[in-house]
């Protein structure tokens, strides 16, 4: 909207992209993630297979799932976090709300697959593990990774305010209950409890597979619009109320992008001000909107002179050509009309009312004036749409 300011001296580092800054947080957090990933599912697949643990091994694949994850984040990251352009005009973060959808549906059906593998080992007491003391201490190094994980990068998952980062914590908790699991199986067995592996799993599927449904629905509800809660709502519309010049809102929309959100507003303002001070005040809500709610990255401002929620006054009226069409034909057989250096509409309550401005100095006096104000007044009858014609003198 402003210009734009150069100073000339000194010597700046050229800004960052605030899309690029995310991305690269975005990035670190997951390639610290993914090098944990890597590690402990190779250091559980060998141990699984030496120690004889099924579960373990089993773990360990998931780890491997936890990397694969950890790969889609990265590219959902790059990708979401791109500027718009010709072909995304409100940019590219619904990819990482895509990415998010699909780490909760791969939630779900880890939390199906264990709990599958617990029926199907309770119902075939055979099959029931035998591992040692070395799969029992990888389980337990495994639990430990795997919380850090999730805290160090659901910590950065509040500061980006990204869904996707917050699914991949989740992800990596999985993990770490998942390992739990393990511990509780090959500490049963080593007390001679066998089927507690089984039991736990069960508990710990319908954990894995909650939290996958959660992400899942969040991420579906971006998809289809769904908008913020009520008390931001509030918020956003307490914000509005606040600048200067609002006297209303009404018609007040919010969706979620990615991790920030887009918001569509009516605001009412005196309908006699000029188009340059209402854009003016569309403008103010717009920069009070995005400097003081967090989630809010752009903002479409309607400014209007009446509350047109329920109906729609102005609809089925002439327009501007056609009430002057009308109109100056009359005029022109009024002495002095010829005068009229201005004319303002007003289209309210379901009429208009025309504005005619003239020089003082058109007129010999104020006998003048008045028969000239009146004949100009008297132009629009028989013309329904118009409820007045006004005439002012500077």
């Amino acid at each position: 909207m402003g210009g734009a300011h150069h100073d000339h001296g000194h010597d700046h580092a050229p800004e960052l992209d605030p899309h690029d800054a995310r991305y690269g947080q975005v990035r670190h957090v997951t390639l610290v993630g993914a090098v944990v990933n890597f590690v402990v599912a190779v250091v559980k697949l060998v141990a699984g297979f030496l120690g004889q643990s099924q579960a373990l091994i089993a773990d360990g694949f998931h780890s491997l799932a936890d990397l694969a994850s950890d790969f889609l984040v990265l590219f959902a990251a790059k990708h979401g976090s791109r500027a718009a352009d010709e072909d995304h005009p409100y940019g590219h973060a619904r990819i990482e709300t895509l990415a998010t959808l699909g780490l909760g549906l791969a939630l779900i059906a880890t939390g199906l697959g264990v709990a599958w593998d617990a029926v199907t080992r309770l119902m075939q007491p055979g099959s029931l593990l035998q591992p040692g003391y070395l799969a029992l201490g990888v389980a337990f190094l495994s639990i430990f990774a795997k919380e850090w994980v999730f805290h160090y990068t659901m910590r950065f998952a509040r500061q980006l305010n990204s869904a996707l980062l917050r699914a991949n914590a989740w992800h990596s908790r999985s993990d770490a209950i998942a390992s739990g699991v393990a511990v509780i199986g090959i500490g049963g067995t080593l007390l001679g409890y066998t089927y507690l592996d089984a039991v736990a799993a069960l508990v710990v599927a319908w954990m894995i597979a909650k939290i996958g449904w959660d992400l899942a629905w969040q991420g579906g509800s971006e998809l289809v619009d769904t908008g913020l809660d009520a008390e931001q709502v509030q918020t956003i519309r307490r914000r509005i109320l606040a600048v200067d010049g609002v006297r209303a809102v009404h018609t007040l929309r919010t969706r979620r992008m990615g991790g920030g959100a887009l918001v569509d507003v009516h605001v009412l303002v005196d309908p006699h001000l000029s188009v340059s001070e209402g854009h003016y005040i569309s403008q103010a809500v717009y920069d009070r909107l995005v400097s003081d709610v967090s989630e809010v990255q752009d903002v479409l401002v309607h400014v209007d002179p009446e509350d047109d929620e329920t109906t729609a006054p102005t609809r089925g009226l002439p327009s501007r050509s056609e009430v002057l069409d009308r109109l100056r034909p009359r005029w022109a057989q009024i002495p002095g009309a010829q005068h009229i250096s201005q004319i303002t509409l007003h289209y309210l309550d379901g009429r208009v009312v025309v504005e005619i401005a003239l020089p003082l100095a058109s007129v010999a006096g104020l006998n003048e004036a008045r028969r000239l104000a009146d004949e100009l007044a008297a132009s629009a009858e028989g013309f329904a749409p118009v409820a007045q014609v006004r005439t002012t003198f500077f």
